[in-house]
């Protein structure tokens, strides 16, 4: 059986239509009611902090993930992500399931050149220290050997059924209104976003191939593209004037007096103002896949997601 513990987002949702494409067995386990669509999945209410909740929820289990994304607030980050992740490693001890963490890469900090699975960790940010501290505690168990387990990272995304991705909001939602572009940061720089889907079919290898865990592994990305390159080829499909507004951080902290959200992305702003280049051609190798284009999940989402008005 195959558990997802905070099932009902973007990735969770996109690994779970792969686990369902290949006849798997499925736990969906959240806080919220979900109503599974098929056969052999069910859902389960849980609370990620509560580990007697957990347990109960996971038995049974061969692979376990966490897809959870909390509220963006570095202060629930660093009350809720520790017990998370021990409770985590717990079910891994006592089960015995493979675990497999949904991450991204703040852990990294500012990186000059690309971001490799071997990049050290030196967090530009609060929210990146948590995730540095969380990601060595699952991966020094596993070194140790008391559990098995990965990490799988993912850039900036983009296709979000949610509509939160920086691009999604900023680029897509936007021309899909026939309204004009906006970017955060500087437009001439490099910048990745991982296509959802290719999110979920990349945990649903990993989860079909013991021989991966106890490593990290960057899932498949397009190479980066600049901003501007990004805003041209968007609006091309959308057919659109390629204009576009730039937000800086003065701008962010101005937005952020009124939007907590906001705030909270100010500390995370050297993201988007210096190069951003996210490396998988491990996986890639290890999988032989290749990752979406931009050009054509752009297409795709102007078509189904972000449907471009006449």
């Amino acid at each position: 059986m195959h558990t997802i513990l905070g099932a009902g987002g973007p990735v969770a949702n996109a690994l779970t239509r792969e686990l369902l494409s290949n006849n798997e067995t499925i736990r969906l386990v959240s806080r919220k009611p979900i109503q599974p669509q098929g056969k052999n999945i069910t859902w389960q209410k849980a609370d990620l902090l509560n580990y007697n909740e957990l347990l109960a929820a996971s038995k049974g289990s061969t692979v376990i993930y966490l897809t959870a994304g909390l509220v963006y607030d570095k202060k629930v980050w660093a009350e809720q992500w520790p017990v998370i992740m021990q409770n985590f490693i717990n079910l891994g001890k006592e089960t015995g399931a493979r675990l497999i963490f949904f991450d991204n890469v703040y852990s990294y900090g500012l990186v000059n050149g690309p971001m490799l699975e071997t990049t050290p960790y030196h967090p530009s940010s609060v929210k990146g220290g948590i995730r540095a501290k969380i990601a060595t505690q699952l991966m020094d168990e596993a070194k140790a050997g008391n559990i098995r387990a990965s990490i799988a990272r993912g850039a900036d995304f983009y296709g979000t059924e949610s509509g939160n991705g920086v691009m999604d909001v900023m680029v897509l939602a936007k021309l899909m209104k026939g309204q004009k572009s906006q970017w955060l940061g500087d437009a001439s720089k490099l910048h990745n976003f991982s296509y959802i889907p290719d999110m979920g079919k990349g945990m649903f290898l990993l989860g079909q191939n013991p021989d991966s865990d106890n490593q990290i592994w960057h899932m498949p990305t397009a190479a980066p593209l600049k901003g501007i390159e990004f805003i041209e080829m968007a609006s091309g499909i959308y057919g659109r004037e390629p204009k576009y507004m730039a937000a800086n951080k003065f701008m962010l902290r101005l937005v952020g007096l009124f939007s907590k959200m906001t705030s909270e992305l100010v500390e995370m702003y050297y993201q988007y103002n210096h190069d951003y280049n996210f490396n998988s051609d491990k996986f890639e190798d290890a999988f032989n896949f290749k990752p979406t284009s931009y050009k054509d999940g752009i297409k795709l989402m102007s078509e189904t997601l972000y449907k471009k008005s006449i």
